[in-house]
């Protein structure tokens, strides 16, 4: 018995590959569910009711959804062209910051119209330029993204830190650390009244149908796949390999950077230390659930956002500890990377 790879994946297979790994992991995470003694299917069904069930939930849950999908799409652009951006927390936080500083600084008392936009920029530049250092040292002197990413995500946190404490420290929040907020006006305005669902879910889903197109109907799409798939085959056929992924880089930062902006003029209006409860590695797990495609992002994201809020429902109602959507995301996961390798072979006798 032997794998083969296979010549060709039919389209049925590459759709049905997320939803059999989803299943998969929610009839694991359903052993578990049982051993702690409570009903598997009452579990669940409390998960989504607490999700959707109500307008406040459902919101809630499509607002947690928003920084997921952003970072998702950060993952899944560098990862397909080979770029191991394992630092999407850290340019979270460095966008976040930038926002903060900017609008509490100098551009507090332009109009919204004016503001929002340059924000959402300066918070995307600052994502850009921490994960172009790393880059740089990659082409440079061939050091591995993967290690200097993931320890930049340490750096920009403890950055973040000092900055709260010290000169952008917020003086009316009687020694709590966090920042200076943001001016009203550079508030994201809200998609429906009485919530907090505001207008960077549109941004985000946005943004996901523009990168579909672009990897799937543009010369760069076509570009940074054959970076992905092989380096030596794409710099023989003339890609320019260094200038790709430095705009994949660019995009994946941006989006990264964007994500910590939008939290903070959508949601929070400043910045702390406990802004992201880890958005920026959750992001890798929503890239790699959707295979990384932009579209499947979103539907990725969503299904963990729905785990996380929909878990704390269920926890008060059953007693279950509600890492029980960790556990599920995580199980997701593994059960999707085994099932995309399937998809690229076969067993034969």
């Amino acid at each position: 018995m032997r794998f083969e790879r296979r010549e060709h994946r039919p389209i049925a297979l590459v759709i049905a590959t997320p939803l059999i790994a989803i299943a998969a992991a929610l009839v694991l995470a359903g052993i578990l569910i049982a051993i702690a003694g409570a009903p598997v299917l009452e579990a669940y069904w409390l998960i989504l009711r607490s999700a959707f069930g109500s307008r406040l939930s459902a919101t809630e849950t499509l607002t947690r959804a928003t920084p997921l999908i952003l970072t998702g799409l950060a993952a899944a652009v560098a990862f397909r062209a080979r770029l191991w951006n394992i630092g999407a927390e850290g340019q979270l936080y460095l966008g976040a910051i930038t926002v903060a500083w900017a609008s509490s600084q100098f551009l507090g008392d332009l109009p919204a119209i004016l503001q929002i936009p340059l924000l959402l920029l300066l918070g995307a530049i600052a994502g850009m330029i921490l994960l172009l250092v790393p880059l740089w040292m990659r082409l440079r002197f061939t050091v591995d993204e993967v290690v200097t990413t993931l320890l930049l995500n340490f750096v920009a946190v403890l950055l973040v830190s000092m900055l709260i404490d010290t000169v952008l420290k917020d003086p009316m929040a009687f020694g709590w650390p966090q920042s200076q907020a943001v001016a009203d006006a550079a508030m994201l305005p809200k998609l429906l009244a009485r919530s907090r669902l505001h207008l960077g879910l549109g941004i985000a889903v946005a943004l996901a149908f523009v990168l579909a197109f672009v990897q799937s109907r543009t010369v760069f799409g076509m570009q940074s796949r054959a970076a992905g798939l092989n380096p030596e085959g794409a710099v023989f056929a003339g890609v320019p390999l260094g200038r790709t992924l430095v705009i994949v880089a660019c995009i994946s930062g941006g989006l990264a950077g964007l994500a910590g902006a939008v939290e903070v003029m959508g949601v929070q209006g400043y910045v702390t230390t406990e802004l992201s409860p880890g958005f920026g590695y959750s992001g890798i797990v929503v890239a790699m659930l959707a295979n990384l495609n932009p579209l499947g992002v979103v539907l990725a994201a969503l299904f963990t956002a729905t785990m996380f809020v929909g878990a704390d429902g269920m926890s008060r109602s059953l007693g279950i500890p509600s890492y029980i959507a960790d556990v599920i995301v995580a199980l997701s996961l593994l059960t999707m990377l085994v099932a995309v390798f399937f998809t690229q072979y076969r067993i034969r006798r």
